[in-house]
């Protein structure tokens, strides 16, 4: 199956074949193509080009984008989506001065979660779940993470992995598995007993996942409990990432760099010794402003990451208690009016580098041929700086997952 793209007002987000990420001042840097064209053959980008390249004859379906602007699909590299009911109730609790730990002292938060995830079948999780994948999509997501972690004991983790396993195969969207049994210190075990079970529970895990996560916060995991996790994660062949210095600093990029994570999360506690930790290494800095901007806590330092040279990625953290919301788009806006991310740097952010964040650049996040299709066209008229700017306006006119229009 071909599909053509024709009078393509701009074509954004154009990435050289192997370029897996972008850092410093190349994170200030979309390349476009006006008045383009580009051709998807069996859900891959097969050729693009502009007006002074005749477009290929031969097409199966021609759609003419009327000068709209076409780009890649966002990626999402940090999500916990499979989740049952809501959390409302802590809502009012925030806006009645709560803090996030207040609230998980007295058994709200993760442990909430898993106390109503228990109690629902897999099969209404995964109804559940899959209604915030299609929100998602339809949003222009085309790449999603899913954390488990709102099980806390065996039997519940491995239904949320199963349930996970069932969005990949139910889904056009690309979705990576993280193993995140360490979220909090499940119901009915010491802090001791339980990293031990969830060390135990990795060969399991692995069936589904692909890859291993800690919250290495103040008042859930430690730097050691991390060490630990980590290396058993890593014997059951699943790749590190980890939740660090989101309520404090807490040594989790240091250990998360030391284990070669692929992606350290949240940040919003950081500075010069995590740069100089990050620098160097394969490991990419995620910020989650959605969170940070749900719990009226601090943006981290995105700028400094880039001036000293490094790249970030952002993504949503789409929970039901920090952040419940999956629009990227307003992820990249939040990357600019909150941290004072440049749009083109956002966009980097929510494209290319959160693909890396997951370990996908190289099939998904950008405009390369060979990649997948995973494309949004916009109506005419938007640009990489307006979309962030009218960040409630309407601008999709259609999202493409493999180069088939979504409904």
């Amino acid at each position: 199956m071909k599909r053509l793209f024709t009078h393509i007002g701009c074509l954004a987000g154009i990435v050289p074949a192997g370029v897996l990420r972008k850092e410093g001042a190349e994170m200030d840097r979309v390349e476009t193509l006006s008045d383009a064209w580009l051709l998807v053959e069996n859900g891959r980008i097969a050729a693009f080009g502009d007006a002074s390249v005749p477009a290929p004859s031969g097409a199966d379906n021609v759609v003419d984008c009327n000068g709209g602007m076409l780009m890649p699909a966002y990626c999402d590299s940090h999500t916990h989506i499979v989740y049952a009911g809501s959390r409302e109730g802590e809502f009012l609790d925030k806006i009645n001065g709560l803090s996030y730990e207040e609230i998980a002292a007295r058994g709200g938060g993760i442990l909430n979660s898993a106390d109503r995830l228990h109690k629902t079948s897999e099969d209404e999780l995964f109804r559940q779940s899959m209604e915030r994948v299609r929100e998602m999509i339809a949003q222009g997501t085309g790449a999603i993470e899913i954390k488990s972690g709102y099980g806390l004991n065996p039997v519940d983790e491995m239904k949320m992995l199963r349930v996970i396993d069932r969005i990949k195969a139910s889904t056009p969207a690309l979705v990576r598995t993280t193993f995140l049994g360490a979220h909090a210190v499940g119901r009915g075990y010491t802090h001791e007993d339980y990293v031990a079970a969830v060390c135990r529970m990795m060969p399991d895990a692995a069936r589904y996942a692909d890859f291993v996560d800690i919250f290495c916060e103040e008042g859930f995991f430690t730097v050691d409990d991390a060490a630990r996790v980590l290396e058993a994660g890593l014997r059951a062949g699943l790749r590190p990432k980890i939740h660090a210095n989101q309520l404090a600093v807490s040594g989790g990029v240091q250990v998360g760099v030391r284990y070669g994570a692929l992606s350290v999360d949240h940040l919003e506690h950081s500075g010069a010794a995590e740069i100089e930790a990050l620098r160097g290494s394969v490991t990419m800095p995620t910020f989650l402003p959605g969170s940070a901007f749900f719990l009226r806590i601090p943006d981290g330092p995105a700028r400094d990451y880039i001036a000293a040279g490094l790249g970030v990625a952002l993504a949503s953290d789409f929970n039901p208690g920090s952040s419940p919301a999956g629009d990227m788009r307003w992820i990249w806006a939040l990357g600019c009016i909150r941290m004072r991310l440049t749009p083109a740097q956002a966009f980097n952010a929510v494209t290319l580098n959160s693909a890396c964040a997951m370990g996908i650049s190289d099939i998904c996040g950008s405009i390369t041929a060979g990649k997948r299709a995973d494309l949004i066209l916009t109506e005419p008229g938007w640009s990489i700086v307006k979309i962030p700017y009218l960040h409630q306006t309407p601008y999709i006119r259609q999202v493409y997952l493999q180069g088939k229009p979504i409904s």
